[in-house]
């Protein structure tokens, strides 16, 4: 839980809250919370998709706000690993914002000593996520994409992760709703899911919530095995 109360911290400059250094310092410290970059709503479709999983992937950290959500639903002897290049795709956030590796691990390892036993296993891949895809082997219950929001970047998470989720896995991927009633998104993950569902290799799990706004998080379940290209 952050020190600073919510209304003091509305108080701050935004040149201040954007601060990278700034914020690494007080993330890492525990003084604010990490920058929140989904929804409530997105929030609950990731925690449903990880129930009961037993090896996660997250690709795209930042400041670790939903890593600390999937901390805290996996149970004990899950994995949880968290790919990203802290830096090295200068492109991937808003200009002005970045994060810093040190303050993200300090968090989360603050959490997972919150949760004591009931942690999951945490790893750590700070590296671009096709590096990492390309000397993986284990099969995966959930892999949430939320790193490169380009097309391109989008498309090749999934054809490259994809293979290695199990029948009956899912796959999530943010910002994926632009062209969706009562959704958000970018151009890229919209694009990346739209020819993913045009295969027929997906089933939607993010519509049980119909007449819900303020979604940007898509989630399915892979319904056959996919080949990698």
């Amino acid at each position: 839980m952050a020190i600073l109360p919510q209304h003091l911290r509305s108080l701050t400059p935004a040149r201040l809250r954007d601060d990278v250094r700034l914020r690494a310092l007080t993330v890492g410290l525990g003084l604010i919370p990490p920058r929140t970059m989904h929804s409530r709503e997105d929030a609950r479709l990731l925690l449903d998709a990880a129930r009961e999983a037993r090896r996660v992937v997250e690709i795209g950290v930042y400041e670790g706000a939903s890593a600390l959500l999937l901390q805290r639903v996996l149970g004990p002897g899950a994995e949880l690993h968290l790919i990203d290049p802290f830096g090295r795709h200068p492109d991937a956030l808003p200009g002005g914002w970045g994060a810093s590796e040190r303050a993200t691990r300090r968090l989360l390892a603050r959490s997972a000593r919150r949760l004591g036993q009931a942690a999951p296993h945490l790893h750590w891949h700070v590296a671009l996520s096709h590096e990492v895809a390309e000397r993986w082997s284990a099969e995966v219950d959930l892999v949430f994409i939320d790193g490169d929001h380009s097309e391109a970047g989008c498309e090749r998470d999934w054809l490259d992760w994809s293979p290695f989720v199990r029948v009956g896995g899912r796959m999530a991927i943010h910002d994926a709703r632009a062209d969706r009633p009562g959704g958000r998104g970018l151009p890229g993950p919209t694009a990346a899911v739209a020819r993913r569902l045009a295969r027929r290799s997906l089933a939607r799990l993010d519509d049980r919530r119909r007449g819900r706004s303020d979604r940007g998080c898509a989630a399915y379940r892979l319904t056959c095995n996919p080949r990698r290209p």
